[in-house]
């Protein structure tokens, strides 16, 4: 979609994206054929269905996001505020809204995966605490060891992306419960001279910390769901074994 409305031509899914992508889709066409087959009476196949194609939504988002973000840093030129003209002041606008978007965005994604873990594998995390975090459902996987090996990856996956999570963690945490994100730097700067010019953030760093945990979100996914399908099926041969 945002690609349209910049002038870029449509994504063609490719790498761990369309690999994120796929395994998402599988496990939500495995449901779907599940459910015409037989009654889903509970409607727990039908929630994790409708969860799933949200997650795929969720993806196609945050993508988006670091793409317009990338797209508007592109035109910012000038190293200081005072600097800019009205015109790349909007440029600069609008690469902070996206870049702000889709830092929210990564951990919004994980937290969705969170619940649909939690209720596939009925982790019960729920019981630990209230609003849990993908995090914390990782961490009950791994207290419970029911499943090991998924506990393994995803914990491999995490540790591989601690920096760049960690940083967008803090300006998450930053924007959400203090100030704008961008304006801790400018008040940091303040400090050091009242009257300097403001330097702007770097945002190349701050794009790649972006990118490296799209990155981090779609091995998540390719991790958790190619996990789950090969689950998903067992149970439904397991199911068929049973009636037959």
């Amino acid at each position: 979609m945002l690609r349209v409305i910049l002038g870029e031509p449509p994504r063609k899914n490719s790498g761990v994206l369309a690999d994120a992508m796929e395994n998402m889709a599988t496990f939500a066409a495995l449901l779907r054929k599940e459910m015409n087959a037989h009654e889903d009476n509970d409607h727990e196949y039908r929630k994790l269905e409708i969860w799933t194609r949200g997650l795929i939504s969720s993806l196609d988002e945050l993508e988006q996001s670091w793409f317009a973000a990338a797209f508007y840093r592109k035109s910012v030129i000038a190293g200081y505020m005072d600097d800019m003209s009205p015109v790349e002041q909007g440029d600069y606008a609008r690469y902070v809204y996206f870049y702000k978007d889709g830092f929210i965005r990564v951990f919004s994604l994980l937290d969705k995966l969170g619940t649909v873990l939690n209720h596939f594998y009925d982790l019960k995390t729920s019981k630990l605490k209230t609003h849990f975090s993908y995090f914390t459902v990782l961490r009950q996987l791994q207290l419970l060891n029911v499943h090991p090996a998924l506990a393994d990856q995803l914990e491999q996956i995490k540790n591989s992306y601690r920096d760049p999570l960690e940083n967008l963690r803090k300006r998450r945490n930053a924007e959400i419960h203090y100030m704008n994100s961008e304006m801790q730097d400018d008040l940091w700067q303040r400090h050091q001279g009242l009257h300097d010019k403001i330097q702007l953030e770097d945002l190349d760093s701050h794009l790649e910390d972006l990118k490296q945990s799209l990155e981090m979100n779609c091995k998540t996914l390719i991790a958790a769901f190619s996990y789950s399908n090969e689950q998903l099926r067992k149970e439904i041969s397991k199911a068929k074994r049973v009636q037959s």
